[in-house]
């Protein structure tokens, strides 16, 4: 199994002493059974007193409280992770679940929640109809439609890397016909809610060894994409920029419903926007050799 280091740098400079406020760092790559983290360590200056916690998707938080003031802020993170998911998974959907349309258990479905709901207004449906192009039948089998959909989405919308904060609205990425891999993973998230699929956002990091997938920059980069849930396999992930479905080589970070919940760093400073004079943000994911057989 690759044995695979992230290292994740962003600072900031000011152009004059200023006073941070808090700042809510998600770096802490989570744990899963195709996943196993061996270690984590974070570093920030100034020195910051942390509490860390879980937010209601389970998603490790690190709350940063400075004291002094500074005209640079420097947050590096450096993780360890074993990735174990098989090359061509398997996934154990439940009979009812095989074909779609299905319906979720009330269980299920209450606590999907707003992860089945669509999160962008469409007043005329247009997303609808773009959606149900890929539905060939009633029924028709599940996991070859959310396929399809995600390879829709990479054949007719063109991937360019957005350095530039913010996320484009699913019709707007429809319209432009063009996103980067944040654009492309609120599209088919909220495609498939359309559809009364429940679905999660996820961001993190892309595992490309060989230089071949789409969404990592030079040595590594922050990578989006999404997480079906199907009864029986439970949390499916997708990968539209790259076509793919599994975990493999993906390393997740954080998951919710809406892009903006899983920003690796949020926080604020007392002075004004003009103060800031520039951010930096360095991503290597490497290969550290192979990971233990067990």
């Amino acid at each position: 199994m690759p044995c695979v280091t992230i290292t994740h740098t962003t600072e900031y400079q000011y152009g004059t002493e200023v006073l941070l406020g808090p700042h809510r760092l998600m770096l802490r790559p989570r744990e899963t059974r195709d996943l196993i983290l061996t270690s984590f360590d974070l570093e920030i200056s100034p020195a910051a007193h942390i509490d860390w916690s879980h937010d209601v998707s389970g998603n490790a938080i690190a709350m940063a409280q400075f004291d002094t003031k500074t005209m640079v802020l420097s947050i590096r993170s450096c993780a360890r992770v074993e990735l174990r998911a098989p090359t061509w998974p398997v996934f154990p959907i439940a009979p009812a679940a095989a074909s779609y349309p299905f319906v979720y258990s009330p269980d299920d479905w209450t606590d999907l929640g707003a992860l089945a709901v669509p999160q962008y207004a469409d007043e005329t449906d247009r997303l609808s109809r773009w959606v149900e192009s890929f539905v060939m039948a009633r029924p028709t089998d599940t996991l070859s439609l959310l396929k399809d959909i995600g390879n829709g989405i990479t054949a007719g919308i063109s991937y360019q890397s957005r350095e530039t904060e913010g996320t484009q609205g699913p019709l707007e990425t429809l319209d432009r016909g063009w996103g980067s891999c944040r654009d492309f993973a609120v599209l088919f998230a909220e495609a498939v809610r359309t559809l009364g699929f429940g679905a999660r956002l996820v961001s993190g990091y892309l595992f490309n060894p060989l230089g071949n997938d789409v969404g990592s920059a030079d040595s590594g980069s922050t990578h989006a994409w999404v997480e079906v849930f199907v009864p029986g396999a439970g949390w499916i992930p997708f990968d539209p920029t790259n076509r793919s479905v599994g975990s493999t080589n993906l390393i997740p970070v954080a998951v919710a419903r809406r892009i903006q919940q899983v920003a690796p760093i949020s926080g604020s400073f007392h002075g004004r926007p003009s103060d800031v004079l520039s951010m930096d943000v360095r991503v290597d994911v490497a290969d550290a050799g192979a990971g233990s057989s067990e």
